[in-house]
Parts: structure tokens; C-alpha cells; sequence
């Protein structure tokens, strides 16, 4: 049944509605949900609690080689080496060091290989800022969203204040635009629309209207025989 394996991958920037839409698309088509951000997330989790410097290429390297990543079906927890981290990833000091790790080219390549081991057995949703480009150039699916960088901005702090963070959208915006600039210009695997990948700008756009304009291209490839026969 090898042959009948879907990969949809789906890339974007910060605050373009990736990991919920991802998760949504994937609970609609019966896929498995990866999300490739809280795997970065849990190497730079671990960094920071061994007060690690973020500019030693070599022991992060080696960190993301040791690091035992699950992400347990349903798509909502990630354990890092057998205890739950999914609330510890979500604070903004281990976002900021998440784009800093992933910028790493040892760190790309280690965590490479995790991604793909978990799409060989199962059809995924699979989101991320490479993954159409690097991780699964050959994908049925490729999606790029993105918006307006204003309402990225405003999406995020509204996620962080209803985690009860104290946070302003200046201060966020100020980040995500930092962000930005190390995840386009990083030398490894940058942040890149694939030049077969759709493009939905979800700038005005409801959650219910992203995922439908997602699941429209979806089943559009699949219906016409260009996945089935992958």
C-alpha cells in the first residue's frame, strides 16, 4: 500500500495559520498531523534547560542527534525523551531560540531524518517552513501560506495572550520580523515558496475558509490520479 501514501505538505511563515489549519485538514482526511516546528522547538527546549550556547554548532548537532522526539497521534503533544513538553515549547523565549537552532545546518540534517521516518508508513499533513522544498520535494501536495505581516502579528499575540502571556503586538511583531529574516536568509534549507506549491494567502480570511481553500487543492491533486499513482 506504499503506493497509496499522500504527503501534503504544507509551508509558510509564522502566523499564517499553519499548524491549526494542518491539523484540521489532516482530522478531515484521516491523515497523520506532523508538525515540524515543535520538533525544532523540543532540541531548543533542551538546549536552553542545559544552558547551552546557541551559536555551538557542534553540541547542538549533537543534542538533535540524541534527542529522543515522539509526536503521539492526535497531533496536540510532543515528548522529548519520554516527558511531555508540549505547554514548555509554546514560550516565547523557546520560539526565539527554536529559529536559532533550526538555523543550525547539523541540526537540519539530523532532525531530516526524523521528519521523513515519520511519513513512511502513513499518509500526513506535514507542516513546517521546508517542507515542500527540502524534506519532501517530491510531495502530491504543496501549500504555501501566507499573510499579510500585520495580521500574523496580531494572530500571534492573541495566541500568547489567551495562554495567558503578557504580551503587546508590537513586541511580537518586532520578533516575528526577526524571525523572518533568519528563516529566509539562513544558508541551510531557507524558508522558500517550492516553485510547484500553491500559494493561499489567508490575510481576511476565516480558519473555516483557509481550510476549505486547503482542502479544495488537496482533493483536487488527489481526485485527478497526479497523487494516486505516487
Amino acid at each position: 500500500m506504499a503506493n497509496k501514501r499522500i504527503i501534503v505538505a504544507i509551508d509558510g511563515p509564522a502566523g499564517a495559520g499553519k499548524s491549526t489549519v494542518a491539523k484540521r485538514v489532516a482530522e478531515k482526511l484521516g491523515f497523520v498531523y506532523i508538525n515540524t516546528g515543535a520538533i525544532y522547538r523540543a532540541v531548543a527546549l533542551w538546549a536552553l534547560r542545559l544552558g547551552m550556547d546557541l551559536s555551538d554548532m557542534h553540541r547542538l548537532e549533537q543534542l538533535a542527534k540524541e534527542a529522543r522526539i515522539e509526536l503521539p497521534p492526535g497531533g496536540n503533544r510532543i515528548l522529548l525523551n519520554g516527558e511531555d513538553v508540549t505547554d514548555a515549547v509554546r514560550e516565547p523565549q523557546v520560539s526565539e531560540a527554536a529559529s536559532k537552532v533550526s538555523a543550525v545546518p547539523g541540526v537540519r540534517k539530523a532532525l531530516l531524518r526524523l521528519q521523513r521516518s515519520m511519513a513512511e508508513e502513513n499518509s500526513v499533513v506535514m507542516e513546517g517552513r521546508d517542507i515542500g522544498s527540502v524534506v519532501f520535494p517530491s510531495a502530491q501536495v504543496k501549500i504555501f501560506l501566507d499573510a499579510d505581516s500585520e495580521e500574523r502579528a496580531r494572530r500571534r499575540a492573541r495566541e500568547l495572550q489567551e495562554a495567558d502571556r503578557r504580551v503587546n503586538t508590537a513586541s511580537v511583531a518586532t520578533e516575528m520580523k526577526k524571525r523572518d529574516e533568519r528563516d529566509r536568509k539562513r544558508a541551510e534549507a531557507p524558508l522558500v515558496q517550492a516553485p510547484d506549491a500553491q500559494l493561499v494567502d489567508t490575510t481576511g480570511l476565516t480558519l473555516d475558509q483557509v481550510e476549505e481553500a486547503v482542502l479544495r487543492i488537496v482533493r483536487a491533486r488527489i481526485s485527478n490520479g497526479k497523487a494516486a499513482g505516487q
